[in-house]
C-alpha cells in the first residue's frame, strides 16, 4: 500500500477507535503525540470529550503555557486539574518505577474527575513506537483500563508528526518532551528543589537559543544533553564559560557537556537489565 493511502487508512482508524469511547477524557501534557490525540477527538468527538493537563512541580511551567495555548489555538476544551505525585514517598524515591506510580496518580485522579463529570472513557497519547522503550507508565494505563487510539491505530511518531504537519498543526515539530523529573538520576530523592533547578537550567539553555536540551541532575554534577545538529555551536570556549556560569549559580559543583547529544530516556542507561525488562 502506498504510503500516503496507508496514513489515510491509519488516520480512518484512528477516528473509528475514538468514536467507539463515548464521552471521552484526554491525558494532554502537550507534547506532539497528546495534543494530536486532543485535536483529533475533538475533530471527531466535539464537545463529547475534554482535554485534561496535570498540574504539578514536575511540569514545566514553559510547557503548560504551551500546551494551553495550543488547546486555545484549536478551540480545544480544556481542564487543569492537580496532581500530587510528589506527595507519594514510592514516587519522591525515585527508582525505576517512578512513572509508574506518576502515571497510577494521574490516571486515578482522572478516574474520580470522569465520574464526577460522567465521562465514559480516558484515552491517553500512547504511540506504536513506545511498546518498545522502557514505559512503566504504560502499566498503569492497563491496570486503570485506558484507551490508546493511537497506539491501537498503529499509528507510529512518525506517522503522527506527519498528520499534524498535514493538518496545519504547529506542534508537529515539537522538539521531544517529558516530565522533569525524568532529568533526575535514579536513586536520587525527587524534590521541589531539585525540579526548580532543572526547570530553570532547561529556561536558561533556551533562553541561548538551543531548541533540544535536557539538564541531567546528578547531585553535584549536571550533565547537559543538547541536540547533535547544536552541539557544534555549545563546544566553543565561550559557550562553556556561559554554562559554566548558569549552572555553577545553579549550586552545581561540576558542569558537564554529554557529547553523545541529546537522546530520550539516557538515564534508563543506568538502570539494570532485569528492570528495563520487568518495566516495574
Amino acid at each position: 500500500m502506498p504510503a500516503e493511502a496507508n496514513l489515510a487508512s491509519k488516520r480512518a482508524l484512528l477516528d473509528e477507535h475514538l468514536h467507539g469511547l463515548g464521552r471521552t477524557l484526554v491525558a494532554y501534557s502537550g507534547g506532539v503525540d497528546s495534543a494530536f490525540l486532543a485535536w483529533a477527538a475533538h475533530q471527531a468527538l466535539g464537545s463529547n470529550m475534554l482535554a485534561v493537563i496535570a498540574d504539578s512541580p514536575s511540569l514545566a511551567r514553559t510547557q503548560l503555557a504551551d500546551a494551553t495555548a495550543f488547546a486555545d489555538e484549536q478551540s480545544i476544551p480544556l481542564e487543569i486539574i492537580v496532581t500530587s505525585e510528589l506527595d507519594r514517598p514510592e514516587y519522591a524515591r525515585n527508582d525505576a518505577s517512578r512513572c509508574f506510580h506518576c502515571k497510577d496518580e494521574l490516571f486515578a485522579t482522572m478516574e474520580e474527575f470522569r465520574g464526577q463529570r460522567g465521562f465514559d472513557s480516558i484515552a491517553y497519547g500512547v504511540n506504536l513506537d513506545d511498546q518498545g522503550d522502557f514505559r512503566p507508565g504504560q502499566q498503569a494505563a492497563e491496570q486503570h483500563r485506558v484507551a490508546a487510539p493511537l497506539r491501537q491505530a498503529g499509528l507510529t511518531k512518525q506517522d503522527i508528526r506527519e498528520l499534524a504537519r498535514v493538518a496545519g498543526l504547529r506542534i508537529w515539530d515539537k522538539p521531544a518532551s517529558a516530565c522533569l523529573s525524568s532529568r533526575i538520576e535514579y536513586g536520587r530523592e525527587v524534590t521541589r528543589e531539585a525540579l526548580g533547578v532543572v526547570e530553570q537550567g532547561e529556561d536558561a539553555l533556551r533562553a541561548l537559543g538551543f531548541r533540544q536540551v535536557r539538564v541531567r541532575h546528578h547531585g553535584d554534577i549536571v550533565r547537559i544533553e543538547i541536540a547533535r545538529e547544536e552541539l557544534t555551536r555549545a563546544l566553543s570556549p565561550e559557550m562553556a564559560a556561559e554554562f559554566t556560569r548558569i549552572f555553577k549559580a545553579l549550586g552545581f559543583k561540576f558542569v558537564t557537556l554529554d557529547l553523545e547529544g541529546f537522546r530520550s530516556g539516557s538515564m534508563n542507561t543506568l538502570l539494570a537489565a532485569n528492570l528495563l525488562t520487568r518495566g516495574r
